[in-house]
């Protein structure tokens, strides 16, 4: 089913593959947003399909006060109310209690647990009762996205497909379409920051670096994911 599916939407535009998967899997069909530039894109476009659609996203706790400001101007201009799934307290509570508050600094163990608690519990009870979910994900982003197709099998969540609309699309044409249609989004992109994830891991980009090189930083180069698209 994966294969014809991809095969079938590969090179059709980004409103008909969504008009096709809203439909096809309402009820059972979610959109994850970071809120990122892609993820606006989405929005955009989900809400003029179908207002419906359930858009959900993660608060860590430890996000930008502009992120905030955009979930809430989002909401406005869309007439959408976005779902906040949080972590569970008792499970962060532990953690800052047995390894401190800014553990991530100290191991990649410690940074995955805490993008574990945070992020991964937090999107698995998202998508509890879901057939398919929605992502921004694209291929230019990373090294280790290059793979990716349209319609994939979601290992991290058996049993789920995962969509991947803006596979194909460029950097440029994610802002293109931004600002043609005036879409709101993270005014720390106007700061150097490409990528935008929690306050304490990312900062800001100098120029000809990698897009993704302010999220965790301090880290060894190579894969450095949170976990949510492992």
């Amino acid at each position: 089913m994966i294969k014809e599916l991809n095969n079938r939407f590969r090179n059709k535009p980004v409103n008909e593959v969504l008009s096709f998967f809203l439909k096809e899997y309402k009820g059972k069909i979610a959109f994850a947003s970071s809120l990122g530039a892609e993820d606006q894109v989405l929005t955009h476009l989900i809400a003029a399909i179908d207002p419906e659609i359930r858009i959900f996203t993660l608060d860590t706790g430890r996000l930008f006060q502009e992120t905030y400001d955009l979930i809430e101007r989002t909401n406005s201009r869309y007439k959408i109310r976005m779902e906040i799934y949080f972590p569970e307290a008792h499970r962060v509570e532990k953690m800052v209690h047995e390894k401190g508050i800014n553990l991530f600094y100290e191991s990649v163990e410690n940074r995955k647990l805490c993008c574990h608690i945070r992020k991964v519990e937090p999107l698995r009870r998202a998508l509890n009762g879901m057939d398919i979910w929605i992502t921004g994900l694209r291929r230019e982003q990373s090294f280790n996205r290059n793979n990716m197709e349209l319609v994939e099998a979601d290992e991290s969540h058996k049993g789920l497909l995962k969509l991947n609309p803006l596979i194909d699309w460029t950097h440029e044409m994610v802002w293109d379409f931004i600002k043609e249609r005036n879409i709101p989004y993270n005014t720390l992109h106007d700061k150097g920051f490409p990528s935008i994830g929690c306050l304490p891991c990312t900062r800001a980009v100098e120029p000809g670096e990698d897009i993704r090189a302010g999220r965790w930083w301090w880290e060894m180069e190579g894969k450095k994911e949170c976990g949510l698209h492992e």
